[in-house]
């Protein structure tokens, strides 16, 4: 969670000693098993019983120093980003992930045949948003001489990997977001061995934790909340 500040507000903190005290609310925190706050700028309260949200607030002179030191290491930005704290959510299996996924291979010594099962999952999102720039990369050994895919993918010889780059996903596309992804490939020192598919998506708008946040007190306002996530390590076995 990252927190962007514009440079206006920078006089303030550094010509106020004392400037007002900057508090914020975590809400919808039951699904998180971790929540790590960057100990040099924030304060929390460890008896703090609620499951449901959790108050902090910030080290005003640490958070001044901060920001003074990006502006004399950036002095044109005109905002700069404070990462806040980070945090793991808790694991459901299939439930909790957006994209579910299946593979099936069949390792022959002339050919292998590959498919791959997607299904959109709208229940791991608060707000259901699509998935962007899905991209799917395998790599297939036993020296292939030929592809055939459905949709048509992208084989790069010198890697022996293939790449299929998907339209947005989203219980608007085609099957409300559920399709496959088939190949064949010609071998000439086959058979294959089975890898692991590793798969990348984004989404805008929503979040898997559910999380949100809100500023407590008075003196700062929120002008501009966003939310996305992205895949990191997301792939998929036979």
């Amino acid at each position: 969670m990252t927190l962007s500040f514009p440079m206006g507000i920078i006089k303030v903190f550094t010509s106020n000693p004392t400037p007002a005290m900057l508090t914020f609310k975590l809400k919808n925190t039951s699904k998180l098993e971790q929540i790590l706050p960057n100990q040099t700028l924030l304060f929390s309260d460890p008896s703090q019983s609620d499951a449901h949200t959790k108050d902090f607030w910030f080290n005003m002179q640490a958070l001044t120093s901060y920001l003074r030191k990006a502006s004399e290491q950036n002095p044109a930005a005109s905002y700069y980003n404070v990462d806040i704290l980070k945090y793991q959510v808790s694991s459901k299996g299939f439930s909790s992930t957006p994209l579910n996924l299946a593979v099936y291979w069949k390792c022959d010594p002339a050919t292998t045949d590959l498919r791959l099962d997607y299904h959109y999952n709208p229940e791991s999102m608060l707000c259901p948003g699509p998935l962007s720039n899905v991209q799917v990369l395998v790599h297939v050994d036993g020296g292939v001489t030929n592809m055939q895919s459905l949709p048509n993918a992208i084989w790069n010889s010198e890697l022996n990997k293939s790449l299929w780059k998907l339209n947005d996903i989203s219980e608007k596309s085609d099957n409300e977001g559920s399709g496959s992804l088939r190949a064949k490939f010609e071998l000439s020192d086959g058979p294959s061995t089975p890898t692991t598919l590793a798969v990348q998506f984004m989404s805008e708008g929503s979040t898997l934790s559910g999380v949100d946040i809100e500023l407590l007190g008075t003196g700062y306002r929120l002008s501009l909340n966003k939310k996305r996530f992205a895949t990191g390590r997301y792939m998929a076995d036979c």
